[in-house]
């Protein structure tokens, strides 16, 4: 019987984001109507982390806007982290929290964190055609110091951004060079507030994008289906796992709705999965 991990995502700084990605309504430039805040009390990140915990999920990321770290959100992040280590030590705790040093991937291992999420989004040659703020060589480089800090390197992309097929495969390709212990596939979110119109691929380039990442990189202990998942695979969730997923991402996303966790739950027990107990992609 075959093991899906489930992870959620809490979104503790909201909305403030001073780049240009086009494909994110966290960025101010474009106005979203999204729920804009400052840092979220550790205490309410405990409480939203306990309620996921119990639905399920063994990894849990903690997300800020935002280029990067800085001394604030290093802070915060290592604060949260050690209440909810200590809170749930079965929690496997991942931060995405943007642009980062090895120096300050070092704290926040030693506070608790245990991965960090760091993606590159597209290839290297459509990068600037969807960011112009900051580079895709500074993701790599971001990529390259959550290794050198010891911490687990969870890296992925967007697909559907109006990219070539040969992007997509730039892009695995650039993931694999990583040697990431998680990849998250992510599928483009359309809104109307954003530059990029439309999603440009359908279910069965989805598909084949899991497909080739799965073969790209057999090491992988998780490989993530998250953004877009519900759009494409709403009640068909099986043909990601045959082709290669194994995790999904559990509940609501940074600024777009989920599925249901209890329905998702319900869901693979029908299709005669088991629900992963530990997330340790090592």
């Amino acid at each position: 019987m075959r093991t899906i991990f489930l992870c959620a995502i809490n979104n503790v700084l909201s909305g403030s984001c001073a780049e240009d990605c086009k494909f994110c309504t966290q960025s101010a430039r474009y106005k979203a109507k999204i729920e804009r805040y400052s840092f979220k009390d550790p205490e309410t990140v405990l409480s939203e982390a306990r309620q996921a915990h119990s639905q399920g999920a063994r990894g849990y990321c903690l997300v800020t806007a935002g280029l990067g770290l800085d001394d604030a959100k290093t802070e915060y992040i290592a604060r949260t982290a050690r209440l909810l280590s200590k809170a749930l030590p079965d929690l496997r705790l991942i931060a995405c929290n943007g642009t980062a040093t090895a120096e300050q991937l070092r704290y926040l291992k030693a506070h608790g964190i245990q991965s960090y999420n760091h993606n590159l989004e597209t290839s290297r040659r459509y990068y600037p055609h969807i960011c112009t703020t900051h580079g895709w060589e500074e993701r790599y480089a971001t990529c390259e110091a959550v290794k050198s800090a010891g911490l687990s390197l969870c890296s992925g992309g967007i697909f559907g951004m109006g990219e070539r097929l040969q992007d997509r495969l730039d892009l695995l390709e650039s993931l694999a060079q990583l040697h990431p212990d998680s990849v998250a596939l992510n599928f483009y979110l359309p809104n109307p507030a954003l530059p990029i119109p439309k999603r440009t691929l359908g279910r069965s380039e989805a598909l084949e994008i899991v497909r080739t990442a799965a073969r790209k990189m057999p090491q992988l202990s998780i490989l993530m289906v998250a953004a877009g998942r519900e759009a494409l695979f709403s009640g068909r969730e099986k043909e990601l796992f045959d082709a290669g997923a194994n995790a999904i991402v559990l509940g609501n996303y940074l600024t777009a709705e989920g599925e249901a966790p209890d329905r998702d739950r319900r869901r693979l027990e029908e299709l005669g999965y088991t629900v992963a107990e530990s997330c340790h992609a090592s």
